[in-house]
C-alpha cells in the first residue's frame, strides 16, 4: 500500500542540518524521516512507495558510498548525496554507481527542492505511480 505522500529519508549526522531539512521537506510537501547514522537507516525496512534518500557522505559510522553500496538493491530509492567537503573522485564514484544528484552545504532550498522533486518522479516510475499524483508542484 502506498503512502500518501511520498517519503524523503535524510541521513545525516548534524542535528541542525537534519532539522533544517526536515523542514524544508515538510514545507515542500513530502513525509520526511531523517536518522543520525547510517545504520540507524539501514536498520528501518525499505518501503514499496515513492521514497528518495538525502544522503551525507560524511557519517561517523559508514560513509555515504558505503550506504550507497548497502542498498543498491532499493531500486525505487533514488540517492541525494549532500556533503559539506567535495572531492571530485568522491563525487565521479557517486555518480557512476547512481546517485542521482550531488550537492554541496550550505544547501540552497530551491535546488534541494528540485533534486527531490526530480528523485520523487524518478521513484515513482520506479514503482508503478504517477510521479505527478505523488510529487508537490
Amino acid at each position: 500500500m502506498f503512502n500518501a505522500k511520498p517519503t524523503v529519508f535524510v541521513v545525516d549526522d548534524e542535528v541542525s542540518v537534519r532539522e533544517s531539512l526536515k523542514l524544508i521537506i515538510e514545507s515542500a510537501g513530502w513525509q520526511p524521516e531523517t536518522f543520525g547514522s547510517a545504520q540507524e537507516f539501514l536498520a528501518r525496512p525499505p518501503i514499496l512507495a515513492p521514497s528518495c534518500l538525502v544522503l551525507d557522505v560524511l557519517l561517523p559510522d559508514l560513509n555515504g558510498l558505503d550506504v550507497q553500496n548497502l542498498v543498491a538493491n532499493r531500486t525505487g530509492m533514488p540517492i541525494i548525496f549532500i556533503t559539506g567537503c567535495p572531492d571530485v573522485p568522491t563525487i565521479v564514484h557517486a555518480m557512476k554507481a547512481g546517485a542521482m544528484e550531488f550537492l554541496t552545504k550550505p544547501l540552497l532550498g530551491d535546488r534541494l527542492v528540485n533534486a527531490i522533486r526530480n528523485a520523487i518522479d524518478r521513484s515513482c516510475a520506479g514503482t508503478g505511480t504517477s510521479g505527478r499524483d505523488q510529487a508537490p508542484a
